[in-house]
């Protein structure tokens, strides 16, 4: 069949066109799957699962509470009228009892009281990952996290301050006279630390300091000190590579 439809095309995108439906009826058969022409490749999203099952929870309440709220205000029709008694599933709550409207209310209560507790679980993660990755960026980038931290709404909006205001706010806290009592337990604590001896003074000498250091690891070192010992490192690792070329070139000529 194959050689019937190649012998009969004309050009060359018949031939493409015959061999592809060759290609794509044997994978078929054997039950290979096939990468389709133009679907693109999921990619992650960066929002977790989790919380797009608790949005879509969300959703669902919100949708609920609506038909509720909807047959409560007396309309019957039977959408909603089904949808109330999916609601009350697996409960012994009927449509017709006197006490419907207080049930109702109770179940959209409830409902609410979930949608608060998933919003505020997905509120209580976002400030977490907010967190996080201020964090992060300030230890890695802090012109860019301070960059993120502006509000150009409200930095850029208007005229900036009168220099004469702004130096008078700043004089009138910082100028006036505070006064103020010290409590009572500070006299306790400066009673207490009164029968303490004082220390005495330890004096610490550029030579205590050149002893610890000396006696420290190369890595622990900081400065000129780290970075001679680095270079010393390297300088003694080249000279045992450079050694044996060099005494080999140093020897004399023997004169033929």
């Amino acid at each position: 069949m194959l050689v019937t439809y190649l012998e009969a095309s004309r050009d060359l995108c018949e031939t493409d066109s015959v061999l592809f439906g060759a290609a794509v009826a044997a994978c078929r058969i054997i039950g290979a799957r096939l990468p389709m022409a133009g679907r693109a490749t999921k990619q992650s999203s960066a929002i977790p699962a989790w919380r797009k099952r608790i949005e879509d929870r969300i959703a669902k309440a919100r949708a609920l509470i609506g038909r509720l709220i909807s047959f409560r205000s007396g309309n019957n029709r039977p959408r909603v009228v089904r949808t109330v008694r999916m609601a009350f599933g697996g409960t012994n709550i009927s449509l017709s009892q006197p006490d419907i409207t207080q049930k109702l209310t109770e179940r959209i209560d409830d409902l609410k009281q979930k949608i608060a507790a998933w919003a505020k679980r997905i509120r209580r993660f976002t400030e977490s990952s907010r967190r996080f990755n201020q964090n992060r960026l300030f230890q890695s980038d802090q012109k860019r996290l301070y960059k993120s931290l502006e509000r150009p709404e409200v930095c850029g909006a208007g005229r900036g301050p009168d220099q004469a205001s702004t130096v008078a706010f700043w004089h009138g806290l910082w100028s006036e006279p505070v006064n103020h009592r010290e409590g009572p337990w500070t006299e306790v604590v400066a009673s207490q630390c009164a029968r303490i001896t004082p220390m005495d003074p330890v004096i610490i000498t550029p030579d205590n300091v050149a002893e610890a250091v000396r006696r420290a690891p190369n890595w622990k070192k900081s400065g000129t000190r780290r970075t001679a010992s680095l270079l010393a490192e390297g300088v003694h690792g080249v000279s045992r590579c450079a050694r044996p070329s060099v005494s080999r070139g140093s020897q004399p000529e023997v004169a033929p």
